[in-house]
């Protein structure tokens, strides 16, 4: 079994050492959806939801959530970001909005992190900004999706 990385000899948390680490390219992408009911989506794409442009809000949310993710999560490393790209897309059937996010930088440490709370932060600032008017949204299967870059080399999910 592979050890966590996270974890000391003694059991502790600890935040890994990368200083030894080279600098290569790494991208990570991410994915999640909200569901919501037909008329929020009607809504939403209608462009007259009552907090506003609800897309280009999660959109934003998305990219600086990523540059933040240091910040969110403890034992993250920060990060110079060179890319990041935040999808949102409307979707009829299923009822709601595909979210991923796309990050790269160049470093010793991976970006998985990163896309995750991207794609994260995004679902919640939709769900922020149509609370209004469907309390009953949600937000599932946020996962990665695919990672390139790093000594543990790639990665791609299997399909749901």
């Amino acid at each position: 079994m592979a050890r966590l990385t996270h974890i000391d000899d003694k059991g502790d948390a600890r935040m890994v050492d990368v200083s030894d680490k080279p600098a290569t390219t790494r991208t990570a992408i991410a994915a999640g959806f909200i569901t919501m009911q037909p008329a929020t989506l009607e809504l939403m794409n209608s462009g007259n939801a009552p907090k506003g442009d609800v897309l280009a809000t999660a959109r934003i949310a998305g990219i600086m959530a990523a540059k933040r993710t240091h910040e969110l999560i403890p034992l993250c490393h920060p990060l110079a970001l060179s890319k990041v790209v935040v999808t949102l897309q409307p979707s009829d059937a299923p009822c709601g909005v595909r979210v991923s996010a796309e990050v790269k930088t160049s470093g010793p440490t991976g970006v998985e992190m990163e896309a995750l709370t991207a794609v994260s932060v995004a679902c919640l600032t939709l769900y922020d900004m149509l609370k209004a008017v469907d309390r009953g949204m949600a937000i599932e299967d946020i996962r990665l999706m695919e990672k390139s870059g790093g000594r543990s080399g790639d990665f791609r999910a299997e399909s749901a």
